[in-house]
């Protein structure tokens, strides 16, 4: 019994303290969320990245663009070597 009263004082202090620190860490949080949505980002960096996604989005389009042309070409390729490869037989 004596061996387990250290235990059961070291749970109790365990659970009194979280049961403290978790609503002031949360409120903390809370707290500097806050302070960092009032600085809020400038409009223009907010246009400037706007400018880019539009950009990337379009960089994006052309290179999907490109990658079906070598699909395309690398077939034409390989049903002309597929042909002459028969023909040869």
């Amino acid at each position: 019994m004596d061996e387990l009263l250290p235990f059961a004082f070291a749970f109790a202090s365990l659970a009194v303290g979280a049961s403290i620190v978790v609503p002031l860490a949360r409120a903390w949080a809370k707290r500097l969320e806050k302070r960092a949505d009032a600085q809020g980002i400038p409009a223009e960096v907010s246009s400037r990245l706007e400018r880019m996604e539009q950009a990337i989005d379009s960089i994006a389009v052309e290179v999907e663009r490109i990658s079906e042309g070598q699909r395309y070409t690398t077939k034409l390729l390989s049903d002309k070597a597929r042909s002459y490869s028969e023909r040869a037989e």
